[in-house]
């Protein structure tokens, strides 16, 4: 089988196409031939070295993947040849909180990744692809949307009527609009760019502020809003985290899912505590976070929204690509 691997050192310059025997699925295991890959902003970041240096090499890189159940091992029965299916982050968190133990099964690092035709998984760590969407959409699923879906209901229990801040228009951001959406929420988004704020609204955001010509535009929401949203989706890190807080009303939240812009600043406390603000960390989601949010999406028929779909064989443009940051949504391989 075809994968791409990461091997002698990290930087986009290391991902390089090889074949590799074709696995086989253990007791409890099962085959999925991959049809499509998302990339996150993690795997740029694992594929740098930027992630965990410590990481072991090779590595097959990424951890978002669709396609459909080739063969199964011993004992499983979930799961049958043929089902399409999509891959879970985290294999061993199938529901509750998680745990150290629960988050040291992660796939694309440190356990090897889904770039590749074929692909030996857990049983218990996939999830059925909802019916209506195409591999290349399903594939977009697994980390970007449910951690939207994490932040909004797990841990927001947005409500119709809220106010969402949604930063930018990377893949979270825009699963956050269009989920944020259909649980009757409004939504405010943020860009340095006219035309894709533009293009938001199409989506159904209600307002969109370019933080390039408003750099306070946490006090813009507040405008917007009228004291402050309900809760905001900060995926930007530490230059964008202060205007979260302005931005968010008194009681709301600051959902922490993402270090774009670095991962240290300064924290004015009182900022928080004065205003019971609940600043709450997002880590993707667990199998049953997964599948409820796939019941929302079959119900409504939401489609992601893909940027650009690359062949296998241009899987490092894709990665140049993401590290431009010039997307709209996902950005997908296709096996």
């Amino acid at each position: 089988m075809r994968a791409i691997e990461l091997a002698g050192g990290f930087g986009l310059d290391k991902l390089s196409l090889v074949e590799r025997a074709d696995p086989l699925p253990g007791p409890g295991q099962v085959l999925v031939r991959v049809r499509a890959v998302a990339l996150n902003y993690r795997d740029l970041l694992t594929v740098n070295g930027h992630y965990n240096r410590r990481q072991p090499l090779p590595l097959v890189p990424c951890s978002d993947a669709a396609g459909e159940v080739e063969a199964v091992g011993e004992g499983v029965s979930r799961v049958r040849p043929g089902d399409r299916v999509c891959s879970l982050f985290a294999q061993r968190w199938i529901a509750g909180p998680p745990s150290a133990e629960k988050l040291r099964w992660t796939l694309g690092g440190a356990l090897d990744g889904v770039l590749a035709e074929l692909v030996v998984l857990s049983a218990e760590g996939v999830v059925a692809t909802p019916p209506h969407l195409s591999d290349e959409q399903a594939s977009t699923l697994p980390c970007a949307a449910v951690t939207a879906w994490s932040a909004l209901v797990d841990e927001g229990s947005v409500r119709a009527g809220d106010t969402v801040v949604a930063q930018g228009t990377g893949g979270v951001s825009i699963f956050g609009l269009q989920l944020a959406r259909l649980l009757g929420a409004r939504v405010i988004i943020t860009s340095s760019s006219d035309e894709k704020l533009a293009r938001a609204r199409e989506l159904g955001a209600a307002e969109g502020v370019n933080y390039r010509a408003m750099p306070e535009w946490g006090d813009r929401v507040k405008e917007l809003t009228g004291g402050g949203a309900d809760l905001v989706l900060e995926v930007g890190g530490a230059g964008t985290f202060a205007q979260s807080l302005r931005a968010v009303r008194p009681g709301g939240q600051v959902s922490v899912i993402g270090n774009l812009t670095g991962t240290a600043t300064e924290v004015v406390l009182t900022s928080i505590l004065m205003r019971r603000v609940r600043v709450q960390g997002i880590l993707v989601g667990s199998r049953e976070s997964f599948e409820a949010m796939n019941r929302a999406i079959a119900l409504h028929r939401l489609r992601p929204v893909i940027d650009r779909v690359f062949p296998l064989a241009e899987a490092r443009a894709a990665f140049e690509h993401m590290a431009a940051a010039k997307h709209f949504g996902k950005i997908v391989i296709r096996l």
